[in-house]
């Protein structure tokens, strides 16, 4: 999962901590002495001694003999050494050499700025969109440049959480807990599934079933796809496998009828959870469209969350927006995302549309449901 955006990621920590290294090794070469040995006179009975002492080239005129502990003269005292001065202000776009003040070397912009269009295009080249990687390098180039780093200090590790910082900006977007949620609201908790054709939305439908019944919910399916054929049949087999009740109509009935009927048995018998199937439909159906707003105008969902293929990539982001436009939805489920070597789904949604991503499909069984979370992603990719 995500292999090559991992790929690329810890490529570019490896050339950026490169980068800092050389700068580390310019500024230690850079860096003046400390200290050096003069030699001084100390006075003991009478009688004059001359002793090596080393001592810090900011003093004056008079040392302590490290042999005698007595006070005595310089014969000879070296011109101090005076530190490079820091610049009082290290802007993102200012043009900084790195220098060194007391152990300290200063990342300027020149020196990354070549590293990171090279991080944008890597980006890219794993389907994460646009504006979120240039919000990811903007954040890097912000947590990094200008900014003095002790010599010595790991620069990978600064690198990597750098890395890390700037992902979980862009993943954890009104993040709030599913699981809390639904424990908190009232019973029964209606959910609708929406999405484009053939993204797996049916199957996490009885995915999430599954999960709810693992949890000790009762749960009723409704059976919303009256478009496509076949679709009725397909979710009456998954209710049947799990042993939970199902509403259906006949094909080509009205869906937001078969819902509202599905709520009303819910609120009647007592149960949990109502999980509502839609059939798959395109944006730009707008048809299709209107009727899903009519689904969701009639039963007033408490939660909509829209469903895609992780592999889709940008065009995955893409829908996004555009169902969320005309039916803002509460989160998204990435299916597929165990055949995504990419990632760039994952990364791209929750900033796109300002909706978090909820669950992962991870596979072809009940139990392959994984709850996202934003540490989650950040440990499998920097694993």
């Amino acid at each position: 999962m995500f292999e090559k955006l991992k790929e690329k990621l810890g490529g570019f920590k490896k050339a950026l901590g490169t980068v800092l290294e050389t700068k580390e090794k310019e500024a230690i070469k850079t860096e003046p002495a400390k200290v050096e040995s003069v030699k001084v006179k100390t006075v003991k009975a009478g009688i004059k001694t001359d002793v090596k002492a080393d001592v810090k080239t900011d003093l004056n005129t008079r040392v302590t003999s490290s042999e005698t502990g007595e006070i005595g003269e310089i014969r000879k005292t070296p011109e101090p050494a005076i530190p490079p001065k820091a610049p009082e202000k290290f802007g993102i776009f200012d043009k900084i050499k790195a220098a060194v003040f007391e152990q300290e070397f200063i990342i300027e912009e020149s020196s990354v700025k070549d590293i990171l269009w090279e991080l944008e295009m890597a980006l890219l080249e794993s389907d994460v969109a646009l504006p979120v990687a240039e919000k990811i390098v903007e954040s890097i180039k912000l947590e990094l440049v200008g900014t003095r780093r002790k010599i010595g200090s790991d620069t990978g590790k600064i690198v990597e959480d750098a890395l890390k910082k700037a992902i979980l900006k862009v993943i954890s977007v009104d993040y709030f807990d599913f699981d809390e949620f639904i424990k908190k609201a009232n019973k029964p908790v209606s959910i609708v599934f929406v999405g484009v054709n053939g993204t797996g939305k049916t199957t996490t439908v009885a995915k999430m079933a599954e999960r709810f019944k693992s949890q000790n919910y009762s749960v009723v399916i409704a059976a919303g796809d009256t478009f496509r054929a076949g679709a009725i049949e397909q979710i009456d087999r998954h209710a049947e496998a799990l042993g939970i009740k199902i509403i259906k109509h006949q094909e080509g009935s009205d869906p937001a009828a078969i819902i509202y009927d599905a709520i009303q048995f819910a609120k009647a018998k007592h149960k949990d959870i109502v999980l509502a199937d839609t059939a798959g439909r395109m944006h730009i159906n707008i048809n299709l469209m209107d009727q899903l707003k009519k689904i969701c105008r009639v039963n007033n969902p408490d939660l909509i969350i829209f469903v895609d293929e992780a592999i889709a990539g940008n065009d995955a982001v893409e829908r996004a927006k555009l169902f969320n436009s005309a039916v803002p939805f509460s989160g998204s489920i990435l299916t597929k995302a165990d055949a995504d070597s990419k990632g760039g789904a994952a990364i791209s949604i929750s900033y796109t549309t300002g909706k978090p991503i909820l669950f992962l499909g991870v596979g072809q069984t009940y139990k392959d449901l994984v709850k996202f979370e934003p540490q989650w992603l950040i440990s499998r990719l920097f694993e």
